[in-house]
C-alpha cells in the first residue's frame, strides 16, 4: 500500500503549490488531490505499482513494503542488471529518474523488461512513464559523456519458484489470539483496503514542526554518490532544462524581489539559502528538486527558470548568489530588516504606516 508523509508533501508548505503528479499518473484514479491541501488516497484501488513515489519531488510518498534506496543497494550487489516487474520491483515505474541514472552510472548497463507491459492493466499510465524516464536518463548520460546505457527489451521474465500469494479470507484464518499482535499492522492494513472511499490526509501537529526541516532526499544522496564515483567529462556540456524533471537552475530579477525571505524558508531542500543577518539569497542547483514551491510564493514573480543547465553542477556543485540585500535599522521601531531599495521602514512599520493613511484619508506620501 502507499503511505503518505504529510510533512513533507510540497503542498503543505504552500496553498498556492498546484503539484499533482501522483494524482496524474496514478494508473487507478487512487490518489485524488482536486482542492484539498494534500491528496487523498482510496486505498482500496491503490494496486501498488509505487509510479506516484518515483514522481513525488519529495519523497512524501512511499510503498510500504518496496523502497527504491533499499532496492538501489541489493541491485548494486546482483550481478544480475535485469529489472522486472515480475523479478525486483513492483513496476519499473516505481525507480524515480534518479534511481535510474546513478544505477546506470555505477552498473554501466541496466536492462528494462518491458515484456509484460502489453495486457498489463496499469500499463495505460506506467508504461509511458517508464519510456520517458529511459529517454531522460539516456539524455542526461550522454550529457555526462558517459557509457553508461539503459536498453529496454521484451524479455517477459519469469521466476521458475511459484509464488503464491495469500488472500484476505487465508489472512484473517491465521489470525490468532498468539499472532494478533504480529499481525495487527496487516490487519489495519486489510480494514483499509475494504474501505472504498477516499481517506483525507491533514497536517498534525507533529507534522507542522517537521515542515520546517530542510531535507535531502535519498534519492538526491544516491545520485551525488554515484557521480562521485564516476569519471568527470573532459567538457560540461550544457543541457535544455526543459529537458530535466528533478532538478534545475534559477534566476531571479532584482527589480522584482522585495526581500520577504519566503523563497528560502519555504524551501523543502535548502537549496535556496541566506545568512544570519538575511542580507542575500544562495542557490546550490544540485540540491533543487523543482517542486516549483518558491515560485509559488513569490508574490512579485521575481523568481524563474533558467531555460539551461550545465552539467558541471553535477560533478563540480557550486552555490550560486541570486541577489545580495541592505540590511538595515528601522526607522520607526529599529529592527534590523533586509531590503532592496532605499526603504526606511521595516515590513511591518510600512504596513501599520498604509493601514493609518487608508483610515485617515491620506493618499500618497505624508
Amino acid at each position: 500500500m502507499i503511505q503518505l508523509k504529510a510533512s513533507r508533501c510540497v503542498r503543505s508548505l504552500s496553498k498556492e503549490n498546484q503539484c499533482n503528479r501522483c494524482e496524474v499518473i496514478c494508473p487507478t484514479d487512487a490518489i485524488v488531490v482536486a482542492d484539498n491541501p494534500l491528496p487523498s488516497i482510496n486505498f482500496s484501488v491503490c494496486v501498488g505499482c509505487g509510479a506516484c513515489d518515483a514522481v513525488c519531488p519529495s519523497e512524501a510518498l512511499y510503498l510500504d513494503d518496496f523502497n527504491a534506496t533499499n532496492f538501489f543497494f541489493s541491485f548494486m550487489e546482483d550481478e544480475d542488471n535485469l529489472i522486472s516487474c515480475r523479478k525486483n520491483v513492483p513496476c519499473i515505474a516505481a525507480l524515480n529518474i534518479e534511481n535510474i541514472i546513478s544505477m546506470a552510472l555505477l552498473k554501466k548497463e541496466i536492462i528494462f523488461d518491458m515484456g509484460h507491459c502489453d495486457g498489463c492493466a496499469i500499463a495505460h499510465k506506467c508504461k509511458p512513464q517508464i519510456e520517458k524516464s529511459h529517454e531522460e536518463a539516456s539524455y542526461m548520460l550522454r550529457a555526462m559523456m558517459s557509457e553508461s546505457i539503459i536498453r529496454m527489451e521484451n524479455l517477459k521474465y519469469e521466476d521458475e519458484k511459484e509464488i503464491k500469494e495469500s488472500n484476505r479470507r487465508e489472512f484473517f484464518s491465521k489470525v490468532t489470539l498468539k499472532n494478533a499482535i504480529k499481525t495487527k499492522m496487516q490487519f489495519e492494513k486489510e480494514i483499509q483496503k475494504a474501505t472504498d472511499e477516499l481517506v483525507e490526509h491533514t497536517l498534525q501537529k507533529s507534522d507542522i514542526a517537521l515542515l520546517k526541516q530542510k531535507r535531502i532526499t535519498d534519492r538526491r544522496k544516491l545520485l551525488f554518490s554515484a557521480i562521485k564515483r564516476t569519471q568527470k567529462p573532459l567538457q560540461f556540456h550544457v543541457v535544455e532544462a526543459n529537458e530535466m524533471t528533478f532538478t534545475s537552475m534559477k534566476l531571479l530579477d532584482g527589480d522584482k524581489c522585495t526581500a520577504c525571505q519566503m523563497c528560502y524558508r519555504v524551501c523543502p531542500s535548502g537549496a535556496l539559502t541566506s545568512d544570519i543577518k538575511n542580507s542575500k539569497i544562495d542557490f546550490d542547483p544540485f540540491l533543487c528538486i523543482k517542486c516549483h514551491v518558491c515560485h509559488d510564493v513569490c508574490e512579485s514573480d521575481a523568481i524563474s527558470f533558467s531555460p539551461t543547465y550545465s552539467v558541471k553542477e553535477f560533478f563540480e556543485p557550486e552555490v550560486h548568489n541570486l541577489i545580495k540585500f541592505s540590511v538595515r535599522r528601522c526607522d520607526e521601531c529599529s529592527v534590523i530588516f533586509s531590503t532592496n531599495s532605499g526603504e526606511r521602514l521595516c515590513y511591518r512599520c510600512k504596513a501599520e504606516d498604509e493601514e493609518a493613511k487608508e483610515l485617515w484619508g491620506i493618499k500618497g506620501d505624508m
